[in-house]
């Protein structure tokens, strides 16, 4: 087999997987909270017995774009938008807790407070869990008050708190279900601490950090070198048939 066609493969394989992150960028452009996946091609050398020139290109991600987005106003008081760094700590349903600035929240028909996706929102001891009321507030501070069902409309009384936390971003990575977790070589033996000094705009929404001009540009520039690459396969197998007519003269 023609080595061209192999090397043509391999680059239009590659092109596809670095299409495959730009596209999951693009189609969470409007996603709350989403954090854009890098990706890059590098270098890599060629296994086994080669000449020491040879080398391929490998689309990889070589991690994720932790800058904030633009905060939405929405007027809703059970969304929340972090201010600065940091990040809301809630529970997936293998009862991992994890990160996210996802803050549309909502509390389910057994008082638990639960992101819009459905994981439970973590206070200071656990799951936010709030008893029946007639109204509820979250304070700049993550406090979660309530007016309880029956009680005065000016009697708040403070529930819980959301828990606010701040680890260093080189110990942040991305996991496959979107959530922001601690490395595996980075993890602490216990829960994350709580950040006291974290802030939250109530009625906002922090929207998708994700720029869609740059995601469709980079889609548009890899759909053409997957073209280059299948116009070198398809020339690699002209090729091979040529030399197949050719042979069968002789």
């Amino acid at each position: 087999m023609d080595k061209a066609l192999y090397i043509g493969m391999s680059g239009a394989k590659q092109n596809m997987m670095a299409q495959r992150a730009h596209a999951n960028n693009l189609a969470n452009v409007n996603t709350t909270g989403f954090k854009k996946d890098f990706a890059q091609a590098r270098s890599m050398p060629v296994f086994g017995e080669h000449h020491p020139t040879r080398a391929y290109a490998m689309t990889e991600r070589p991690g994720t774009d932790l800058s904030a987005g633009a905060l939405q106003e929405t007027g809703r008081k059970m969304d929340v938008a972090l201010e600065g760094d940091g990040w809301l700590a809630v529970q997936n349903d293998q009862g991992e807790e994890v990160f996210t600035r996802s803050g549309s929240l909502q509390v389910d028909v057994n008082g638990m407070m639960r992101l819009s996706s459905g994981e439970m929102v973590m206070g200071n001891g656990g799951p936010v869990a709030l008893p029946p009321y007639d109204n509820i507030q979250i304070g700049n501070d993550g406090t979660i008050s309530i007016v309880p069902a029956g009680g005065p409309p000016d009697q708040m009384v403070e529930i819980d708190r959301l828990k606010l936390v701040n680890p260093p971003a080189d110990a942040l990575e991305k996991g496959e279900d979107g959530f922001i977790r601690r490395k595996p070589d980075q993890a602490l033996d216990g829960p994350e601490p709580a950040d006291g000094a974290m802030r939250v705009a109530t009625g906002f929404l922090e929207s998708s950090n994700v720029n869609a001009v740059e995601e469709m540009i980079a889609n548009l520039q890899l759909s053409r070198q997957y073209e280059m690459q299948v116009k070198v396969m398809s020339t690699a197998n002209e090729n091979s048939e040529a030399t197949a007519r050719l042979l069968q003269n002789l």
